[in-house]
């Protein structure tokens, strides 16, 4: 059976999903489909095309803020929120892409448009996405280091608060802020 891109691509998120993304290697991966890790490079040019496309997928389908800006806002939020928690150690990787600008797109674009569209000017607008953008990364990032390292803390761990609730009122906070830049 001939390798393709979605193989590659699958195999690859399984590893993510069972492994966590520090054991997600190119020998590991090509050990998952039977094959020398030489030939995933007909695949991918390097782990960090890899990595990109992985975020592609996790990222695929989320739909852009729609509906009054607040309401469409957190909603979104919610929606990424789901897809990154859905997928281990995604938070840390679609950070690590858009930090080298690996990203296929720019997760506060639609968010920025939807705060243009109501009113904010496009520099406070741009700014809030960014904002927003960040908390949701750094929001999950913790929940899913929490869920995977907290063990290790035993009874002296902090306790963990309700990850739903302690997110919608950081966003709830956080849409209070934006709301207070438009003229």
């Amino acid at each position: 059976m001939a390798l393709n891109d979605t193989d590659v691509t699958d195999a690859a998120l399984a590893i993510l999903d069972e492994y966590g993304l520090a054991d997600l290697t190119m020998r590991r991966l090509a050990d998952s489909l039977g094959v020398r890790a030489g030939a995933l490079y007909w695949h991918v040019s390097n782990k960090q095309t890899l990595l990109a496309g992985l975020v592609t997928v996790i990222l695929d389908g989320l739909e852009e803020p729609a509906g009054p800006w607040r309401a469409g806002l957190a909603g979104w939020a919610d929606a990424l929120r789901s897809r990154l928690l859905a997928h281990r150690d995604s938070a840390d990787l679609v950070a690590t892409m858009r930090a080298i600008g690996m990203a296929a797109t720019d997760l506060a674009d639609g968010p920025a448009a939807c705060l243009t569209g109501a009113g904010l000017e496009p520099e406070r607008a741009g700014l809030g996405a960014r904002t927003l953008v960040h908390f949701v990364i750094g929001h999950v990032n913790e929940e899913q280091q929490r869920v995977q390292l907290g063990p290790l803390a035993g009874k002296d761990a902090p306790p963990v608060p309700s990850g739903a609730e302690d997110f919608r009122a950081g966003v709830g906070l956080l849409l209070d802020g934006i709301a207070a830049q438009f003229p």
